[in-house]
């Protein structure tokens, strides 16, 4: 039997979801010739990082005795060889020290009980959660008026107004949305200039029939609110193709410091189709004017249309649904959902490819690597990457003296694991991390407030939540 075939594969089943994905810090491997050894004999089959792999439910058992007999012995019905011919006794034991280690960091999301009150400690802060608004099934976009009343978007298809009394008022006249899979009526913002144009931005699953059957896309519309409608309505992007699948579509939407609006569409599950190449708009980040025109300077402008869409600003991007300004520097954050593994956040750069799949620190959810290799010249490296997955959601800078404790931190959503990520970035690096508001529920969104207040959606039930400082 070929000596290269999975080391561990026989160990563990995984069991896992698109949303049941886990997330851990990056720690030393033990030492280097086990690392080697994991690289020799494992990563053809497991994937580059053992985090990756470790994520997961363990058939045989995942002690250290455990471990060393799987490896030792072998299951052949699973295709997993015995390794105690070709690896010493030492060997073997230390792939399952390291094994251990990992599963270690894994565990610190294993967050042992609900919140008993709506009072939350941070680092330097605590917080009150006042209620917003109830009653979603998934509360995905989120936009405060000038008056200090919202827009929420439920992924059912239904924009909200609320005010500052909880009442939700529904908004007439939306466009029709594929609410399945994770399609639905997604992202909500304002006009940098709202207050004087009105101007309110959507982004949402789009869909048509042809020859029977349904096919999907991401749409950007804008249209304006009176009298509890949506009036003077404008389709200003639709992702092209369209697809068979109901997934990835991306959908957040920020605008620069500029005005150019910035919006996501993910590869809609085609990673072998469409990020690495420019010919269409899926697994990229787009930008726009205002009004939908194609700005001059973007990246691609003055190539053949046929091989380069024009509204392209990066591609190689997987499906992320974290998008916003830096309020300090003018860039654009982005953050993404990796496969099992290899979430990431970035900053977006004209004309650069993040590397989708070609590069990833994440591997399949069979267990399987996608691609053996994370780095490659020519494509971009994320600012800091999870092992385990997170499943981020929703970003935000936080710009506001009532947090002077996370002032100019970046806070995300996670999905997985019903907390809020803290993350502290000096010169564009990330020095260190705290997880908020711990099993408050799924976080999809994470937004500012005019008003200076940090809100926050979740799902399951959904509720959005503005966070007050004590």
């Amino acid at each position: 039997m070929n000596k290269r075939l999975s080391l561990i594969g026989g160990i563990a089943l995984a069991s896992i979801s698109l949303l049941s994905l886990k997330n851990a810090p990056k720690e030393a491997i033990l030492d280097e010739s086990t690392e080697k050894t994991y690289t020799q004999y494992c990563s053809s089959c497991h994937g580059e990082k053992v985090d990756a792999f470790v994520d997961r439910t363990w058939k045989h058992g995942k002690t250290k005795p455990e471990l060393i007999a799987s490896i030792s012995n072998g299951y052949a019905d699973l295709g997993m060889p015995a390794w105690k011919a070709a690896l010493s006794a030492k060997e073997i034991e230390k792939l399952a020290d390291l094994i251990t280690e990992k599963l270690a960091s894994v565990d610190q999301y294993k967050f042992a009980n609900k919140p008993s009150s709506n009072v939350f400690k941070s680092e330097g802060m605590t917080v009150v959660l006042d209620t917003i608004a109830t009653g979603f099934e998934s509360p995905w976009g989120f936009a405060q008026l000038p008056n200090k009343d919202y827009l929420i978007t439920d992924r059912s298809g239904t924009l909200y107004l609320v005010d500052q009394k909880q009442h939700k008022t529904a908004i007439k006249g939306t466009p029709a949305v594929m609410a399945k899979g994770q399609g639905g009526l997604l992202d909500v913002v304002l006009h940098p200039k709202y207050a004087s144009n009105g101007w309110i931005y959507l982004s949402y699953s789009k869909f048509k029939t042809e020859n029977g059957q349904t096919l999907t896309a991401t749409g950007i519309v804008r249209g304006k609110i009176k009298n509890n409608e949506w009036v003077e309505s404008q389709d200003i992007f639709e992702s092209i193709p369209y697809t068979k699948t109901f997934h990835h579509f991306g959908s957040r939407i920020a605008f620069d410091k500029k005005g150019y609006l910035f919006f996501s569409v993910g590869e809609r599950g085609m990673e072998k189709v469409f990020p690495q190449e420019t010919d269409n708009d899926n697994g990229k980040i787009h930008r726009l004017n205002d009004d939908g025109s194609i700005p001059k300077d973007n990246p691609f402008v003055g190539k053949d249309k046929e091989k380069f869409h024009h509204s392209i600003y990066s591609y190689g991007q997987r499906n992320p649904q974290g998008l916003t300004l830096n309020p300090y520097t003018g860039d654009i954050w982005e953050t993404e959902h990796g496969p099992r593994g290899g979430d990431e956040i970035n900053i977006i750069q004209a004309g650069k490819n993040y590397g989708w799949p070609t590069i990833s620190y994440g591997i399949n959810y069979d267990g399987k690597p996608i691609t053996n290799i994370s780095k490659k010249e020519g494509m971009e490296q994320p600012i800091t990457y999870y092992l385990p997955s997170i499943a981020p959601s929703g970003l935000a800078f936080v710009d506001s003296d009532k947090y002077p404790a996370w002032k100019g931190n970046l806070m995300m959503g996670s999905l997985r694991f019903n907390y809020m990520n803290r993350v502290v970035v000096k010169n564009n690096k990330v020095v260190s991390q705290e997880k908020v508001l711990v099993n408050l529920g799924r976080m999809r969104n994470v937004k500012m407030g005019m008003d200076g207040y940090l809100y926050v959606g979740v799902e399951n039930p959904g509720m959005v939540f503005r966070l007050r400082p004590q």
